[in-house]
Protein backbone atom coordinates (compact mmCIF):
# COMPACT_ATOMS: atom_id res chain seq x y z
CA UNK A 1 0.00 0.00 0.00
CA UNK A 2 1.15 3.51 -0.85
CA UNK A 3 0.14 6.79 0.78
CA UNK A 4 -0.83 9.61 -1.56
CA UNK A 5 -2.16 13.11 -1.08
CA UNK A 6 -4.70 14.40 -3.58
CA UNK A 7 -5.94 17.96 -4.02
CA UNK A 8 -9.55 18.33 -5.15
CA UNK A 9 -11.04 21.52 -6.58
CA UNK A 10 -14.26 22.67 -8.25
CA UNK A 11 -15.76 25.99 -9.30
CA UNK A 12 -18.61 25.09 -11.66
CA UNK A 13 -22.06 23.69 -11.00
CA UNK A 14 -23.00 22.38 -7.57
CA UNK A 15 -19.57 22.62 -5.99
CA UNK A 16 -20.53 20.72 -2.83
CA UNK A 17 -22.01 17.86 -4.86
CA UNK A 18 -18.93 17.82 -7.12
CA UNK A 19 -16.68 17.34 -4.09
CA UNK A 20 -18.94 14.61 -2.67
CA UNK A 21 -18.95 12.74 -5.98
CA UNK A 22 -15.17 13.06 -6.29
CA UNK A 23 -14.70 11.69 -2.75
CA UNK A 24 -16.99 8.75 -3.53
CA UNK A 25 -15.07 7.95 -6.73
CA UNK A 26 -11.73 8.20 -4.94
CA UNK A 27 -12.94 5.79 -2.25
CA UNK A 28 -14.34 3.39 -4.85
CA UNK A 29 -11.62 3.50 -7.52
CA UNK A 30 -8.39 4.67 -5.89
CA UNK A 31 -8.30 3.55 -2.28
CA UNK A 32 -9.24 4.13 1.31
CA UNK A 33 -9.47 7.78 2.34
CA UNK A 34 -7.50 7.99 5.59
CA UNK A 35 -7.95 11.71 6.24
CA UNK A 36 -9.84 14.62 4.68
CA UNK A 37 -9.23 18.30 5.24
CA UNK A 38 -11.94 20.86 5.74
CA UNK A 39 -13.33 22.47 2.61
CA UNK A 40 -11.87 25.86 1.70
CA UNK A 41 -13.12 28.52 -0.69
CA UNK A 42 -10.57 30.39 -2.77
CA UNK A 43 -10.14 32.67 -5.71
CA UNK A 44 -9.10 31.09 -9.01
CA UNK A 45 -5.33 30.69 -9.28
CA UNK A 46 -3.60 31.49 -12.58
CA UNK A 47 -6.68 32.84 -14.40
CA UNK A 48 -9.66 35.19 -13.94
CA UNK A 49 -13.16 33.97 -13.14
CA UNK A 50 -16.10 35.19 -11.09
CA UNK A 51 -16.62 31.64 -9.82
CA UNK A 52 -14.68 30.83 -6.65
CA UNK A 53 -13.27 27.37 -6.03
CA UNK A 54 -13.98 24.91 -3.29
CA UNK A 55 -10.81 22.98 -2.44
CA UNK A 56 -9.79 20.20 -0.10
CA UNK A 57 -6.99 17.66 0.34
CA UNK A 58 -7.31 13.96 1.10
CA UNK A 59 -4.79 11.41 2.29
CA UNK A 60 -5.41 8.07 0.56
CA UNK A 61 -4.02 4.56 0.84
CA UNK A 62 -3.75 2.95 -2.61
CA UNK A 63 -2.35 -0.06 -4.42
CA UNK A 64 -2.09 1.87 -7.69
CA UNK A 65 1.24 2.84 -9.19
CA UNK A 66 1.83 6.55 -9.82
CA UNK A 67 0.95 6.21 -13.52
CA UNK A 68 -2.02 3.98 -12.69
CA UNK A 69 -3.22 6.60 -10.22
CA UNK A 70 -2.98 9.34 -12.85
CA UNK A 71 -4.89 7.21 -15.37
CA UNK A 72 -7.65 6.49 -12.86
CA UNK A 73 -7.92 10.17 -11.89
CA UNK A 74 -8.19 11.24 -15.53
CA UNK A 75 -10.95 8.68 -16.18
CA UNK A 76 -12.83 9.67 -13.03
CA UNK A 77 -12.59 13.39 -13.88
CA UNK A 78 -14.22 12.70 -17.26
CA UNK A 79 -16.97 10.64 -15.59
CA UNK A 80 -17.57 13.57 -13.22
CA UNK A 81 -17.91 16.03 -16.11
CA UNK A 82 -14.42 17.47 -16.49
CA UNK A 83 -13.79 18.98 -19.91
CA UNK A 84 -10.19 19.75 -20.82
CA UNK A 85 -9.69 22.53 -23.35
CA UNK A 86 -5.96 23.02 -23.82
CA UNK A 87 -3.19 23.67 -21.32
CA UNK A 88 -4.40 27.00 -19.92
CA UNK A 89 -6.17 27.18 -16.56
CA UNK A 90 -9.96 27.44 -16.82
CA UNK A 91 -13.04 27.04 -14.66
CA UNK A 92 -13.91 23.38 -14.16
CA UNK A 93 -16.44 21.09 -12.59
CA UNK A 94 -13.75 18.94 -10.97
CA UNK A 95 -9.98 18.83 -10.75
CA UNK A 96 -8.00 16.19 -8.89
CA UNK A 97 -4.24 16.65 -8.56
CA UNK A 98 -1.63 14.25 -7.24
CA UNK A 99 0.23 16.35 -4.67
CA UNK A 100 2.49 13.67 -3.20
CA UNK A 101 2.93 9.95 -3.82
CA UNK A 102 4.84 8.93 -0.69
CA UNK A 103 8.27 10.54 -1.16
CA UNK A 104 8.46 9.74 -4.88
CA UNK A 105 10.13 12.27 -7.16
CA UNK A 106 8.96 11.90 -10.75
CA UNK A 107 9.57 14.36 -13.59
CA UNK A 108 7.99 12.99 -16.75
CA UNK A 109 6.17 14.91 -19.46
CA UNK A 110 2.78 13.52 -18.43
CA UNK A 111 3.32 13.31 -14.67
CA UNK A 112 5.29 15.37 -12.20
CA UNK A 113 5.38 14.35 -8.53
CA UNK A 114 5.42 16.19 -6.17
CA UNK A 115 2.99 18.56 -7.88
CA UNK A 116 5.23 21.31 -9.30
CA UNK A 117 3.08 24.20 -8.04
CA UNK A 118 1.87 22.98 -4.65
CA UNK A 119 4.40 25.07 -2.71
CA UNK A 120 3.14 28.34 -4.26
CA UNK A 121 -0.59 27.71 -3.77
CA UNK A 122 -2.19 28.57 -0.45
CA UNK A 123 -5.38 26.73 -1.44
CA UNK A 124 -3.32 23.52 -1.44
CA UNK A 125 -0.97 24.23 1.47
CA UNK A 126 -3.63 25.30 3.98
CA UNK A 127 -5.71 22.08 3.75
CA UNK A 128 -2.55 19.98 3.47
CA UNK A 129 -1.23 21.57 6.70
CA UNK A 130 -4.52 20.75 8.37
CA UNK A 131 -4.14 16.99 7.84
CA UNK A 132 -0.37 16.43 7.61
CA UNK A 133 1.59 19.51 8.77
CA UNK A 134 4.92 17.72 9.13
CA UNK A 135 4.94 15.96 5.75
CA UNK A 136 8.32 16.61 4.14
CA UNK A 137 8.48 17.82 0.53
CA UNK A 138 11.03 15.41 -0.99
CA UNK A 139 12.50 18.00 -3.38
CA UNK A 140 12.37 21.21 -1.34
CA UNK A 141 13.30 19.42 1.92
CA UNK A 142 10.83 21.48 3.94
CA UNK A 143 7.64 20.32 5.63
CA UNK A 144 4.30 21.69 4.46
CA UNK A 145 4.01 24.01 7.47
CA UNK A 146 7.33 25.62 6.52
CA UNK A 147 6.21 25.85 2.90
CA UNK A 148 3.02 27.64 3.93
CA UNK A 149 5.00 30.15 6.01
CA UNK A 150 7.23 30.84 2.99
CA UNK A 151 4.38 30.97 0.45
CA UNK A 152 4.00 34.34 -1.28
CA UNK A 153 0.49 33.63 -2.59
CA UNK A 154 -1.68 36.56 -1.45
CA UNK A 155 -5.03 35.12 -2.54
CA UNK A 156 -7.81 34.73 0.01
CA UNK A 157 -8.43 31.18 1.24
CA UNK A 158 -11.10 30.69 3.89
CA UNK A 159 -12.87 27.74 5.47
CA UNK A 160 -16.15 27.00 3.77
CA UNK A 161 -19.10 26.33 6.05
CA UNK A 162 -20.86 23.63 4.00
CA UNK A 163 -18.89 20.39 3.65
CA UNK A 164 -19.61 17.43 1.36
Amino acid sequence: MKIVFLGIGTNLGSRERNLSEALAMIAENIGKILMSSSVYESEPWGFKSDDKFLNMVVKVETTLSASGLLGRILMDEVLLGRVRAGKQYTSRKIDVDILFYEDLILNEESLKIPHPHLHVRKFVLIPLCEIEPEFMHPVLKKNVTELLKMCEDKSEVRKYSCAP
